[in-house]
């Protein structure tokens, strides 16, 4: 009992270090903890809200739309558990300009189901649910009625529809036909598209740029009032895949030994079986057409027999009229009148040489029936004319069928090719790096604190562990006073670290994550396994230095225990032997720096200590400088341009007849702007980057005149880069990068995220949905956007002329259907407030579809999410340094308070004990900051390496402001931690101190 009792005392007497253990076991687990179980909780209510919707696994497109041989395909698949056949059409509207939107039929199986927010579900043809950004955008509000207009190519299906029907085979079969919604329409209902968790009021709406072939809404219809029975695409849901959460590898796995079956056989073959679809149908109207056109030419050639019949039935009688009356006169000069009578009774028969001669005297004879002879024969050789030409052009139909249609691609795609789904899913991925890259440092430090701490109050506690083995008590009994004393501190720091980790930090980080996303049900959860993971990683790792410490003195025989610890043994430092330093330096200074460097010991933890928060106050600012940088490096220094204006493709040449008549441009350079997908698929052959890589990034596809390569370095700054280390990135000269018809040139925050590089192989999707395989020629310095760029000329190699027989002596856009230049990169003249209300009012015409001004957008660009992720490192980093310096400060008052006391006696004032003491922490803490500083810009640029984000790259900068903040408030921190020293100092009783241990 005694023995617990004096435990117990021991430990009262001991609170700071159990405070100071605490707080750091809190702050680390904090750490740990809280930014997962942040991104945790917002990856498992948006698995459930998927869930709840039915968010499709597997999407499958294809270039000549879906019939229902494919949809019956695709059910039969192993491991499908749902099909659902889609239908959509392409709209547009006047919404303060030309606006377009995508109407999609809402599914009747059960998968992509809108969310609910507002109003009803529509039920009956002509209601619609529409987004919140809509509503925000058009000011409408339910009840609001709306009129659209069909485009004339409202998707990839009808494209090809349309493609066809100038063959003659605009129809796939004898019934299926492109999808077609009522026009005049109205609001029901708000709802949230699965697809897409961008909230519109948060930093996306700000910062996001959509191109031309993505529609600006989305707008949901029942299937009442939907025509045609083509489908534009398949979403497939995938048994068990409902089980896995969407953003593991499981799931991952599970949804591609499905898309590897669907890509193995079914699309094959089903690509071979619809084309021959294509080619039947063709072959049907062909056929159609023959027959339709020989019924009109026999109708034709009938009537022209009938008139001919007619004709010749008129010449005939004037030609027996005409030998009748010859033969009436011959008979008259006869001599016998009753043979003349005769003769005159009956017609003359006529040779049909005779009969032939005659009718062509007559017909010359009279202009009217040659009049009508020559149209007869003119009638008669246009029909044969008509004919020849008909049958020629069908046979050259039938002849340019197979080359005339394409080859029909499918295309598979799983989550990750939803714009939305990757980039919520790479934010929080991102996130989630940082959090597990920060408590390896907090771990480090309470480590190290412990050990000192642990290690003073053993040895303070020396001779009592003396006494103790030498009453028979056992090493282990002994050490559990230091043990417990250690896993109670970090048992309650860890506690209330996970109230922190699973409730604050949380907390925090999601009400900033739903002002970028919309999140339904989102809720906080706690994690029994990763919390008590979390307290024992803490636990383990102090306890491991609570019992180095006590191993280091028990290890003595209890008379040595009980024998006071030898001073150490006197030693000259490094200093003393630079005699014109040392020669010059005061007593109380050489004292203080045999103090330092003599306890190697405190050196080392005092230094590592501060230098481990030093850099992570640093790492923090520097993430923060990086976003901080990033608007104004893109859009004043990367973009050279002033003005992106982009139109619809038949508003193309009214746009830029528009900004031409303004005259505020000095210079331009007219493009082709498409929203595509850049893919790269892991082969570990090195073609497509690094070996093993996969992903898709959602990209602007800027196509360039051919004949205006050389002036795209005048409106966008091409550095070529390659990857460099700790964060960097090699730059290569200004100017040295041209694009050339050989390959394009991807965008850095593109191929920092994929792994691509120069040489890469990568497969693209331009604004129709074609897929074409291309060559990376080079990697552009680019921070926000991922641009891809590419001549005309391998434009067209890639997609126009794909599948057309001169696609290899194709050099030009000449072989193919010329590129419409539907957007325009301009300088313009003027301050940046008046280049901002220009390109609003733009915005307004009728012909421009989005007009973005870089000084605008290096403005307004934010990164809230990382923001609020850095200030709350730097504020936990201050917090560790501030307990740091607190219990390395006591520690140093507790190991010297002998010596204190001497200085007492030997007459120093309270003051000039402050200054002693506090002097050497102040020169160890500025040595950790030394070492801090280079220490946290070296963490900072290895961080920025693992955050790959959709659309941006991390281009590491710290500003000299930062190092000045960092150095400032480790600092502060020191000072304010003296205010808690300074009276533990004044309390030193010097003659209680001074006394012999008895």
């Amino acid at each position: 009992m005694a023995f617990v009792k004096d435990m117990l005392r021991m430990w009262a007497h001991s609170w700071k270090r159990f405070i100071s253990i605490a707080m750091i076991t809190l702050l680390g687990v904090a750490v740990l903890t809280g930014i997962y179980a942040g991104c945790r909780d917002a990856f498992r209510s948006t698995d459930r809200f998927f869930d709840a919707q039915g968010l499709h696994d597997v999407q499958v497109l294809s270039t000549a739309g879906l019939s229902n041989g494919d949809i019956a395909a695709l059910r039969k698949v192993n491991g499908v558990a749902k099909v659902q056949a889609e239908r959509s059409q392409e709209v547009t509207f006047d919404l303060d300009g030309r606006k377009s939107a995508t109407m999609q039929e809402i599914g009747t199986n059960g998968i992509d189901q809108p969310y609910l927010q507002e109003g009803r579900m529509p039920k009956k043809a002509g209601e619609i649910a529409v987004t919140r950004k809509f509503i925000r955008d058009s000011g409408k509000h339910i009840g609001s009625r709306l009129t659209v207009t069909p485009e004339s190519a409202s998707s990839d299906t009808s494209d090809t529809s349309d493609t066809n029907g100038a063959d003659g085979t605009n129809e796939t079969n004898g019934t299926d036909e492109a999808p077609s919604f009522p026009t005049k329409l109205t609001i029901v209902g708000v709802v949230l598209d699965p697809q897409n968790l961008s909230n519109p009021d948060g930093y996306s709406a700000m910062t996001s740029f959509r191109s031309t072939a993505t529609t600006d809404y989305t707008f949901f219809a029942p299937s009442d009032g939907v025509t045609g029975t083509l489908c534009t695409s398949a979403t497939l849901l995938v048994k068990g895949a409902a089980a896995e959460s969407t953003f593991d590898e499981s799931y991952e796995n599970t949804v591609k030994q499905v898309t590897d079956r669907i890509d193995g056989t079914v699309k094959t073959d089903r690509q071979k079986a619809r084309r021959q679809e294509l080619l039947d149908a063709g072959n049907r109207k062909i056929a159609d057409a023959r027959a339709e056109a020989d019924k009109k030419f026999a109708d034709a050639q009938s009537q022209i027999d009938a008139n001919r019949q007619q004709f010749n039935q008129q010449v005939d009688q004037i030609v027996s009229m005409q030998a009748g009356a010859a033969a009436a006169g011959a008979a008259a000069n006869g001599a016998n009148a009753g043979a003349a009578a005769a003769a005159g009774a009956t017609t003359p028969q006529l040779d049909e040489t005779t009969r032939e001669t005659m009718r062509e005297t007559i017909i010359a004879a009279s202009p009217e029936l040659t009049q009508a002879k020559q149209q007869l024969d003119q009638a008669q050789s246009q029909l044969n004319e008509q004919k020849a030409s008909t049958e020629q052009t069908l046979k050259t139909k039938e002849n340019e069928l197979k080359t005339s249609i394409p080859q029909v691609r499918w295309y598979v795609q799983d989550r990750q090719s939803l714009g939305g789904f990757s980039a919520l899913k790479s934010d929080l991925d991102s996130i989630q790096s940082l959090g597990n890259a920060f408590p390896i440092v907090f771990l480090l430090v309470a480590v190290m604190m412990s050990l000192t701490a642990m290690a003073r109050m053993v040895e303070e506690d020396r001779s009592l562990i003396g006494t103790y083995v030498g009453l028979g008590y056992g090493r282990l009994a002994v050490a559990s006073r230091y043990l417990l004393f250690a896993l109670l501190a970090c048992l309650i720091g860890g506690g209330l670290g996970l109230i922190a980790g699973f409730l604050g930090i949380p907390a925090f980080l999601l009400v900033v994550l739903q002002g970028m996303y919309v999140m339904p049900g989102l809720r906080l959860e706690y994690d029994w396994l990763y919390g008590s993971l979390g307290i024992a990683l803490f636990v383990v790792g102090v306890l491991a230095a609570t019992i180095y410490a006590c191993v280091q003195e028990m290890r003595q025989t209890p008379a040595s225990l009980l024998r006071p610890k030898a001073p150490r043994a006197g030693s000259r430092i490094l200093l003393e032997r630079i005699r014109p330093v040392w020669n010059r330096i005061g007593f109380l200074g050489k004292v203080t720096a045999r103090n330092i460097f003599r306890f190697k010991s405190r050196l080392i933890m005092t230094v590592g200590g501060v230098a481990g928060c030093t850099a992570l106050i640093v790492c923090g600012l520097a993430i923060n400088d990086t976003v901080a940088d990033l608007g104004i490096k893109q859009y004043r220094d990367i973009y050279r341009y002033d003005l992106m204006v982009v139109s619809d493709d038949s508003d193309a040449s009214a746009m830029r007849t528009k900004v031409a008549s303004d005259g505020r441009v000095t210079s331009s350079l007219d493009v082709r702007i498409e929203s595509g997908d850049l893919t790269v698929a892991g082969s570990g052959d090195g073609d497509s980057g690094k070996a093993g890589s996969s992903g898709s990034e959602s990209i602007q596809l800027v196509a360039v005149p051919e004949k205006h390569l050389s002036d795209l370095g005048e409106m966008v700054t091409l550095q070529p880069v390659s990857s460099g280390i700790l964060g960097t990135s090699g730059v290569g000269k200004t100017g040295s990068l041209k694009l050339d018809d050989d390959g394009v040139i991807v965008a850095q925050s593109a191929a920092s995220a994929l792994g691509v590089k120069a040489g890469s192989k990568v497969r693209l999707t331009n604004g129709d949905g074609v897929q074409a395989t291309a060559k990376v020629s080079a990697v552009n310095r680019n921070l926000i956007g991922s641009d891809v760029y590419v001549s005309e000329t391998y434009y067209a190699k890639l997609f126009d002329s794909k599948d057309a027989k001169n696609t290899k002596n194709s050099k030009s856009s000449e072989d193919s259907e010329a590129l419409t230049w539907n957007a325009m990169l301009a300088k313009l003249s003027g301050s940046d407030t008046s280049q901002t209300d220009y390109a609003e009012s733009l915005e307004e015409d009728s012909s421009v579809m989005k007009a973005v001004s870089c000084a605008h957008m290096a403005d307004s660009f934010k990164f809230d999410l990382m923001g609020a992720v850095v200030a709350l490192i730097v504020a936990l980093a201050g917090g560790l340094a501030l307990v740091v310096l607190f219990t390395l400060a006591n520690t140093n008052v507790s190991e010297r308070v002998r010596e204190m006391a001497t200085l007492k006696v030997l007459g120093f004032f309270d003051r000039e004990v402050h200054h002693y003491v506090n002097r050497e922490m102040m020169i160890l803490t500025v040595m950790g900051v030394i070492l801090g500083l280079p220490l946290g810009r070296l963490v900072g640029g290895m961080l920025t390496m693992a955050l790959n984000m959709p659309s941006l790259y991390f281009e590491v900068e710290v500003k000299p402001l930062s190092y000045v903040i960092a150095a400032v408030a480790t600092m502060a921190f020191a000072l304010l931690v003296q205010l808690f020293v300074n009276p533990v100092l004044d309390r030193i009783d010097p003659i209680s101190s001074l006394k012999s241990v008895e």
